[in-house]
């Protein structure tokens, strides 16, 4: 009996043994396949990760094998600061050149008197203020004689091409002798009439201010010099406004035709309507009178 027993339990032992080894071998198919299936789960995490860094390290210079990588997170830009960058000289915009006027003023302190004339004629003060005809003064025409020229306004030479003109002027003289009766008067008979007899001083309108007014003519076949003269009474003195024109060369240059002599007067006549006497502080003005008074007698 008892080599039954032991014969048994030896069965038994062998049995256990073959059943115990079986079952860990299935555990270790298992766990192996298991393994295997963790494994290429991280293997395909890692590539996915790997495949999403490389658009955020594009342009990052590589690092050596030898020195551990490390993930750097994208840098956001800094903000831009804008600069002002100054034109040059060529970006300059080139100004325009503000256009003068035609017309300029002119006023003398001394005598009260201002006017406005083109821009291109010449103005002549003080001693260059002398009109002339030629190599003759033109005279002042006050009874009696005297006064100053306070300034001259010259018409270009050039106005009218091809024609005889060769002088045309605007001036004022100013005497402040003359009573307002003697203002009236001129030295000067009025040529106008072709008998030679004298003509009164004729009483005009220029704007609106009026004056008396005369002319004088002299001249010969190849030249010839025309002035007219305007008188005005205004604060104790007399001012007289001389309008002259001369002209040389028709009938002896070939291809010289006479000037228009309305459209020189004309001309003249523009710069006479814009003059304005400054008025005259009160005892300037009685002195004035008295002394014309004085020389009357």
């Amino acid at each position: 009996m008892s080599t039954i027993w032991k014969a048994t339990k030896k069965a038994n032992n062998d049995s256990f043994t073959g059943a115990t080894v079986s079952s860990w071998s299935r555990q270790q198919k298992l766990a192996m396949i298991a393994g295997c299936a963790i494994l290429g789960v991280l293997l395909a995490v890692s590539a996915c990760s790997r495949q999403s860094e490389k658009p955020a390290l594009a342009g990052v210079s590589s690092q050596p094998s030898n020195m551990p990588t490390t993930s750097t997170a994208p840098q956001t830009p800094a903000p831009q600061t804008a600069v002002s960058v100054a034109p040059t000289s060529q970006t300059v915009a080139k100004k325009t050149p503000k256009k003068r006027a035609a017309n300029v003023s002119y006023t003398d302190a001394n005598s009260g008197v201002s006017f406005v004339y083109p821009r291109k004629f010449a103005l002549a003060t003080g001693d260059k203020a002398q009109p002339q005809f030629g190599d003759d003064p033109v005279p002042m025409n006050f009874v009696p004689p005297g006064g100053a020229t306070v300034a001259t306004v010259a018409l270009p030479k050039t106005l009218y091409p091809g024609t005889d003109f060769a002088t045309g002027f605007f001036t004022v003289n100013v005497n402040r002798t003359l009573s307002e009766e003697q203002c009236s008067h001129f030295a000067f008979v009025d040529t106008r009439n072709a008998d030679g007899e004298p003509i009164d001083a004729e009483k005009v309108k220029v704007g609106s201010t009026d004056m008396e007014m005369t002319s004088e003519f002299a001249g010969s076949a190849t030249k010839q010099a025309e002035a007219q003269y305007y008188h005005k009474y205004e604060n104790g003195a007399c001012y007289e406004y001389v309008l002259g024109m001369g002209t040389a060369g028709y009938g002896i240059t070939d291809g010289v035709e006479p000037v228009n002599r309305e459209d020189v007067f004309a001309r003249l006549e523009k710069i006479l309507a814009t003059v304005k006497i400054r008025p005259a502080a009160a005892e300037q003005t009685a002195e004035n009178s008295a002394a014309g008074a004085e020389s009357a007698k």
